[in-house]
């Protein structure tokens, strides 16, 4: 009788439900905080793709992302999603920054990941499946030491990876 293949899946994701909550939690946190009551800030969900933070200047700015990484790290989720670009200036001489939500991952990093996986000669399979990489193999040790693998080359990348439908 053959071993049956075990596999799993390389994925970045992310609860939409818990950014949105984390989001919320934020806003409330800055409607309460002395220092940042009164300054007219907002914090927009855009097309589940950004965050848009508007506020009256680069150091509330700063604070009220501190804020938000704190809240989608007590939701659960790996503050790397956050993707936080530089300041603005907008409207009424305010700064506008725009917080990138990293969903996905893109072919260059699948490659890198499945590159990562082949160099530690384990008896597994990577394969590319449109913006996931599924791993392949006969040993579940292998598999766990693969996952290891692909933990080390995300945090090197700066990317959020989880592993689903381990089976």
């Amino acid at each position: 009788m053959a071993a049956k293949d075990s596999s799993f899946d390389i994925v970045s994701d992310f609860d939409q439900q818990e950014l949105v909550n984390a989001l919320d939690q934020t806003k409330r946190d800055v409607a309460s905080r002395f220092d940042l009551k009164d300054s007219g800030s907002t914090l927009e969900i855009e097309e589940e793709k950004q965050i848009v933070l508007t506020t009256t200047d680069e150091f509330r700015a700063q604070n009220i992302f501190d804020i938000l990484e704190g809240k989608v790290v007590k939701r659960g989720l790996n503050s790397l999603i956050l993707d936080k670009q530089d300041p603005e200036p907008a409207l009424g001489g305010k700064v506008r920054q725009v917080i990138k939500l990293k969903r996905g991952l893109e072919v260059e990093q699948s490659k890198k990941i499945v590159a990562a996986i082949k160099e530690t000669k384990l008896k597994v399979q990577a394969s590319i499946q449109g913006d996931q990489v599924r791993v392949s193999g006969k040993s579940r040790d292998d598999l766990q030491a693969a996952m290891q693998a692909a933990r080390e080359i995300g945090e090197r990348l700066n990317m959020p990876l989880q592993f689903e439908n381990y089976r």
